[in-house]
């Protein structure tokens, strides 16, 4: 009796997800490290535009504007990006991926400083957002290979969404630094030589990319992940936590210009992503309970209303502490809803799924940018934060609405109106 007590708990220890753990994951080393050095530009990227476009135009629309044409570029090619990686291998699409990012960057940020017309500027800024590199997803299905049938998914779905927000912490300060310390273009370069180098280091990883149908032994018939049901609610969802982003972007960026301490953008806007990274911390390490789809309503139900209150705050105290507590609400449904595609997507289109859901956060991104730049323009100072509230509340009524379609499938039972395969996949 005693031993077999001693087994049990033994057993729940061991099962017990745990960052610990899931960093002890064979082989998780030789793409984490890579993979943070590669997706650190990316969040220097959209603020990087704004403040260069805004020192050479005067305008925050322009600058939202172009800003927005990145973001829509990246969202419309995101998703092919990764269907390509999921059939031909991450390194096949992620070399020449970011040797073309290097140089669109390039490009724009010398046709911005020429003074050259603002369609220029948006034909450039078009290969600069369809070129950025998906790494966030690749490192997403690299964890689902290591971590396949385990309970350290979840986990492994809050630590990536703590180190995108660690990013988020140190991009926005690193690109105000360059920026406004340095010179308005510095940022910009900078993104352009970090996606150069860290995305070819983490593409060098060949070993832990997941294997394409070229690769296995059994044949898979690649369908868009878009087809399955719960993952076009995700997007919506997705589109709402990007209206966050951009409209925080564009509206702490006048914000601050306004009470004269353009420096305290890059602050604020870290203290945002803290929150969100802080939260995500503590997501991944509590055993859940709940069911994800349970999950991600009430969480975003506080998304909804803390993001409702921004347009209220009149000084940087009170908008710094609004600001964390959006954050806060942010990394909880994040993390759900990636939780979700390994529950429902099969293996084969994952990345592609991941992609979709980058994609929809950086098209509610430029969206936002674009909408709250016009609003900072042509109505007072904060208008632009309107439109986190609106892009929230207008997403969790669609996910109020559709939420049965995330429901996972019984154990054993395949996809059936999701991703075709030649032998049915479970998804559990």
């Amino acid at each position: 009796m005693a031993s077999t007590v001693t087994t049990s708990k033994d057993s729940a220890a061991t099962s017990r997800p745990g960052y610990g753990r899931l960093l002890r994951t064979r082989g998780a080393w030789t793409f984490l490290l890579p993979g943070f050095a590669a997706r650190q530009p990316f969040a220097m990227l959209t603020l990087s535009i704004v403040l260069l476009v805004r020192h050479t135009t005067g305008s925050y629309g322009a600058a939202g504007a172009v800003a927005a044409v990145t973001g829509v570029s990246m969202a419309l090619f995101a998703p092919y990006s990764g269907r390509l990686a999921d059939r031909h291998g991450q390194r096949a699409v992620l070399v020449p991926g970011v040797l073309v990012h290097a140089a669109a960057g390039l490009a724009l940020t010398a046709l911005a400083l020429t003074d050259a017309p603002l369609w220029a500027l948006f034909a450039a800024a078009v290969p600069t957002g369809a070129s950025v590199p998906q790494i966030g997803p690749m490192v997403r299905a690299r964890w689902g290979v290591r971590l396949k049938g385990s309970p350290l998914l979840t986990t492994a779905a809050a630590f990536e969404s703590v180190t995108d927000e660690f990013t988020f912490v140190v991009g926005p300060l690193l690109a105000t630094a360059l920026c406004t310390a340095v010179d308005p273009a510095a940022g910009l370069l900078t993104e352009a030589a970090l996606t150069l180098v860290g995305g070819l280091l983490f593409a060098a990883q060949k070993g832990t990319q997941p294997e394409t149908g070229r690769d296995g032994h059994a044949r898979v018939e690649h369908v868009s992940a878009l087809r399955v049901p719960g993952v076009r609610v995700l997007i919506v969802t997705f589109l709402g936590i990007g209206s966050v982003f951009g409209g925080m972007q564009v509206s702490l960026a006048a914000f601050t210009q306004s009470i004269g301490e353009p420096g305290l953008n890059g602050v604020l806007y870290g203290v945002f992503a803290a929150g969100n990274m802080l939260s995500g911390i503590a997501c991944g390490a509590i055993a859940w309970k709940t069911a994800p789809q349970r999950r991600l309503v009430i969480g975003y139900t506080a998304l909804a209303l803390t993001a409702s209150a921004l347009w209220t705050a009149h000084s940087a105290l009170l908008l710094a502490g609004l600001g964390l507590l959006v954050g806060m609400c942010i990394a909880p449904a994040l993390i759900t809803g990636y939780t979700l595609v390994e529950n429902l997507v099969p293996a084969g289109a994952r990345t592609e799924a991941f992609t979709w859901l980058t994609g929809a956060v950086a098209l509610g991104q430029a969206a936002a940018v674009t909408v709250a730049g016009q609003l900072e323009d042509r109505l007072w100072g904060g208008a632009g934060f309107l439109v986190p509230m609106a892009g929230t509340v207008l997403a969790l009524a669609t996910l109020l609405a559709l939420r049965s379609r995330l429901a996972t499938p019984p154990r054993g039972r395949a996809v059936a109106r999701g991703v075709g395969h030649r032998e049915s996949v479970a998804v559990d």
